[in-house]
């Protein structure tokens, strides 16, 4: 492959891998949030200790998925300095404001949540996983702004051979971003309820004692994940309206992982919303459904990765939108060698960070909902309470 070809496999690489992170993230904090809500309204300490287990296996997402959004600005720096110099003034504003909200509101407010557990107010330590969810999802709304000016140049205009922003509204009121960014939003919501049912599914089939603990878990996230696959579709149609012509069309390629993504997606959500959902009251005794939601759980992963691939393909050859091509982005002087250093580079360290962070998780989730970090009293961790029938 020669240097732009290196360039963007990369660039797919990291982007794919670290999306894997994110959309979990999306899914896991108001999953967790609304538990800690019900925590706190009733005392109840089954929806403490859920908001624990859950809570811990979102922690170590969050973890590790700051560690890969790293990678990504890295890489923006290392190969395309030509979209930083012709369209930076525009594209680094989100993204700036995605760096504020991530790296500094976000991390802070669940830190507070994650040593707050017996020492803030109840309502106040409440407060502070809302505004890790509201963070996390302000986040992904500037990185969707970015992402949808690169689709559709809204608010910019050509001053001195170099894009300059004019109109911050436009920007924020993007027809390419007013559908895609509630369609990222039920994304998340069903890949964060399908490993809660899934892995729920895992553990109610081996026969654990905390049957009531998972069972609650199974229909929460089977709730979730409908409402999510209605999302998806329902705001993943509606943006067919606004696709430039041509995007589909042509050697791109955009089109192959838009076909999957759809034939797949229908799939699901017609078995979560018609075959699933109908039956949540008696999921978690009928042992026979737990395969089925176990197989199911990664498919959102796939989806989320043949999402992106479509949006990202499908705009070649261009970097911004009939602006600036992608060859005219990529950084001057970079060599095969240069791109295929950092491509193994990266793709290594954000691989082993996948495989840590599932290793983790599944760890948590075969130990079960006992002798968690999260919460734990000084004295050492306890498990969690009122887990059975």
């Amino acid at each position: 492959m020669d240097v732009l070809e290196l360039a963007r496999t990369q660039f797919a690489v990291t982007g794919s891998l670290h999306f894997l992170f994110v959309v979990l993230t999306l899914g896991l904090a108001p999953i967790v949030a609304l538990m800690h809500t019900r925590h706190v309204i009733s005392g109840s300490a089954l929806h403490g200790g859920m908001t624990r287990f859950w809570g811990q296996v979102y922690v170590i997402n969050y973890a590790l998925g700051i560690v890969t959004g790293l990678v990504m600005e890295f890489q923006f720096g290392l190969s395309w300095s030509g979209l930083s110099d012709y369209a930076g003034d525009v594209f680094g504003a989100p993204l700036a404001m995605e760096t504020l909200v991530a790296f500094f509101l976000e991390s802070t407010f669940l830190g507070l949540w994650i040593f707050g557990w017996g020492r803030l107010p109840k309502w106040l330590h409440l407060a502070c996983i809302w505004l890790v969810t509201l963070t996390a999802y302000a986040s992904a709304f500037f990185i969707m702004v970015a992402n949808s000016f690169l689709q559709n140049p809204a608010g910019s205009v050509v001053r001195n051979g170099r894009l300059e922003l004019v109109d911050f509204g436009a920007l924020l009121t993007n027809k390419t971003l007013v559908f895609s960014f509630p369609h990222v939003i039920g994304a998340g919501l069903l890949t964060g309820g399908l490993v809660l049912a899934g892995a729920s599914a895992y553990r109610l089939r081996r026969r654990t004692q905390d049957t009531l603990f998972f069972g609650k878990s199974l229909r929460t996230g089977v709730g979730v994940a409908a409402l999510g696959a209605f999302l998806a579709m329902g705001f993943g149609y509606a943006q067919f309206g606004g696709i430039q012509e041509g995007k589909f069309d042509g050697g791109g390629g955009g089109a192959v992982p838009l076909g999957l993504m759809i034939e797949i997606g229908q799939l699901l959500a017609f078995v979560l919303l018609f075959l699933i959902l109908p039956i949540i009251y008696w999921l978690p005794r009928w042992r026979w459904t737990h395969p089925v939601l176990m197989i199911m759980t990664p498919l959102p992963f796939v989806l989320a990765i043949l999402g992106w691939m479509a949006r990202e393909i499908g705009r070649q050859p261009w970097m911004v939108w009939h602006k600036l091509t992608v060859a005219d982005a990529l950084t001057p002087g970079l060599t095969s060698g240069m791109v295929t250093a950092s491509l193994i580079g990266f793709a290594t360290v954000l691989g082993l960070l996948a495989v840590v962070d599932y290793v983790l998780i599944a760890r948590v989730i075969r130990r079960g909902p006992y002798g968690l970090d999260l919460g734990a009293s000084p004295a050492g961790a306890e498990p969690a309470p009122a887990l059975s029938h």
